[in-house]
């Protein structure tokens, strides 16, 4: 930000002009902060062990230093400049004390005022702190970009032009080796999540939309097809898996090559390099049979093209392969998930009303008209599939997973003060013993057993009686949709979602972070046992979760906070070039807080963003000299 002191309105000026001391107001934001904080990471009551505890004081020293330091420093800019810290702030600390409430009483109180209270006050602190990193940023960026931009990019990029195919092939070829290990050691790959549902489509020709068909003929497609050749299913899992494998390492190494174009240098490439080869989250879900892995991949590549097209929009449509890629990306990625293709819609009409923001008034005409090609490439492919496999598409479960949810812990909750006659409207769309199976973190039991054609006779019908209900219940209603979302922006989140479920190896206990097992008809063969167990203790015990600070590397709240402080900054410094892309990721977030529950899987693309979103946050001229090769 420009230092303009002719323009300060802000508290640090209002201070200096009545030559009052920093400390005292920066003791009372420390006190103020130390004191609301415990409503973040508990919900229990008791904080003696808090309160009247040397940690505290500790803790006041460490804020009060930082407070004096920030406000001594100052803030630029006009009062607006408060806006967008103060909103992300308040949202934040109500997320945090929210979360606290959800992890250990599976409720939030909404009628608690202390707990309002202490959300105002860590959001005024947190406003502060937001704002002082933001203008920071600025002030850092040239020192990272001394260290990370290649000097004379131009000219060396030039030069290194005829080495764009062995560079790619090398990085590609150095992931997929990394992957190795692992994959000797989970042999023949995690063959998990619906991978068995979706193997039985194919073997018994009885196809459904209830997953991406695209998903279903190539992943049972392939093991069929070995099978029938080798009479080994596990050879038919390992090959899909070597399949996945090769095609993420493929698009992380096509990733990597672009920042090299923007200028990065090799030292950071080959930190990006081994990140998407070695980081267990990475890695588990890129040797993982569902389709997630495949999905994280195609808008990975979609949000790295689309940067480029915000960067240099008119050469970006000269250049025929740079569409292609992009309608492929985009295509394949909304075919490999029901919920790319609704974050894909309004994210093309978000490039309607924001040409203007984003710098592409000259081509966003040809923009819209490559999405709406997409688009209905995605039409005609899925209607295509649907029409040749005679698949059921009758299910309505999977849109309806929230309210089933609510109107369940309604029933299970509140039923003393329901009618009769509603509890017997709701029983026909969901039977007692299926509500009777509810829990609060997850969906699954409950929806199994929608009754579709009763749903579909007479929608209006149950729609009236979830409507009444909301207004009878309201917060009955937002605690079960916090309590199958909260894990998404709760970073302190424990995922445990499937605790006492049995499957087919193994019952969950302290952890669902990843579901690691062969289901059948495949089984696990490790070569590698030792570093097998390593990966069971990450995917079904709370490992990883005990070390302080790495554990916020595997939280997905933690990593939805990242983005949306790097997008946050993005919209402070008014650069809305590089704020665009990452809407795309934002919508396929707010899709997945409606689904049936929290888990890794859904949010994958965070991790896969990591890299890009750092690059962009410390690198001003991003893509200023791009090849476009």
């Amino acid at each position: 930000m420009n230092d303009n002191r002719e323009q300060r309105s802000d508290i640090t000026e209002y201070v200096r002009k009545r030559q009052i001391s920093v400390k005292p107001l920066a003791g009372i934001l420390g006190f103020l902060l130390v004191y609301a904080l415990p409503v973040m990471f508990s919900a229990k009551g008791d904080f003696l062990w808090y309160t009247n505890s040397v940690f505290s004081l500790l803790l006041w020293l460490l804020f009060f230093g930082m407070f004096c330091h920030m406000l001594q420093k100052g803030f630029d800019g006009s009062k607006k400049k408060w806006l967008l810290p103060g909103l992300l702030a308040m949202i934040f600390s109500a997320c945090m004390a929210f979360g606290a409430q959800l992890e250990y009483k599976e409720s939030v109180t909404f009628t608690d005022t202390g707990m309002w209270m202490n959300i105002g006050v860590l959001a005024v602190c947190f406003s502060i702190v937001i704002r002082f990193c933001w203008d920071g940023l600025s002030e850092c960026k040239k020192k990272w970009q001394d260290k990370l931009l290649v000097k004379d990019a131009g000219q060396s990029l030039a030069q290194e032009k005829c080495g764009q195919l062995r560079s790619f092939l090398l990085t590609a070829v150095a992931i997929f080796l990394c992957y190795v290990p692992v994959f000797l050691a989970v042999y023949p790959g995690f063959f998990v999540y619906d991978a068995q549902d979706e193997l039985m489509q194919v073997i018994t020709r009885n196809f459904s939309t209830h997953h991406p068909l695209l998903h279903v003929l190539l992943l049972g497609g392939i093991i069929q097809l070995v099978y029938k050749i080798t009479d080994s299913y596990n050879l038919g899992i390992a090959c899909y898996t070597l399949f996945q494998m090769i095609t993420l390492s493929g698009i992380f190494s096509v990733v990597i090559c672009r920042l090299k174009n923007e200028g990065m240098r090799k030292g950071a490439r080959i930190g990006i390099a081994l990140y998407f080869g070695l980081f267990p989250t990475i890695v588990m879900f890129s040797l993982c049979s569902a389709k997630d892995g495949l999905f994280t991949g195609m808008a990975l590549l979609m949000v790295v093209l689309l940067r480029e097209l915000v960067s240099a929009p008119e050469t970006f449509f000269e250049k025929k392969a740079h569409v292609v890629l992009l309608g492929s990306a985009s295509l394949m990625m909304i075919l490999f998930r029901h919920n790319g293709f609704y974050a894909f819609i309004v994210f093309a009409v978000f490039l309607t009303f924001t040409c203007k923001m984003t710098g592409i008034c000259k081509v966003w005409k040809k923009a819209l008209l490559l999405f709406a090609v997409v688009l209905a490439g995605y039409l005609l492919i899925s209607t295509g599939m649907k029409t040749v496999l005679r698949a059921d598409d009758s299910e309505n479960q999977e849109l309806l997973t929230v309210p089933i949810q609510q109107m369940a812990r309604v029933y299970v909750n509140e039923k003393d003060v329901l009618s009769q006659e509603d509890i017997n409207t709701l029983y026909e769309v969901l039977p007692k013993e299926a509500l009777e199976r509810y829990v609060p973190k997850v969906s699954d039991g409950v929806k199994v057993s929608f009754n579709n054609e009763a749903f579909s006779a007479d929608k209006a019908k149950y729609l009236k009686l979830w409507i009444k209900w909301g207004v009878e219940h309201p917060f009955t209603y937002l605690n079960a949709w916090f309590m199958t979302s909260y894990g998404f922006w709760y970073p302190d989140t424990v995922i445990d979602v499937y605790r006492g479920n049995s499957v087919f190896t193994y019952t969950y206990e302290d952890s669902s972070y990843f579901g690691f097992e062969v289901e059948q008809p495949g089984e696990r063969e490790s070569k590698l046992p030792l570093l097998e167990e390593s990966y069971r203790r990450m995917s079904l015990e709370i490992t990883q979760q005990k070390v302080p600070v790495i554990s916020m590397l595997f939280s997905p709240g933690c990593l939805f906070w990242v983005m949306m402080f790097v997008m946050g900054f993005f919209w402070y410094s008014q650069d809305y070039r590089k704020l665009f892309p990452y809407v795309l990721p934002l919508l396929l977030w707010l899709t997945v807080i409606l689904g049936p529950t929290y888990l890794v899987r859904y949010v994958v693309f965070l991790w896969f963003l990591l890299p890009v979103m750092v690059w962009d946050l410390i690198i001003d001229n991003n893509c200023a000299i791009l090849t476009h090769g």
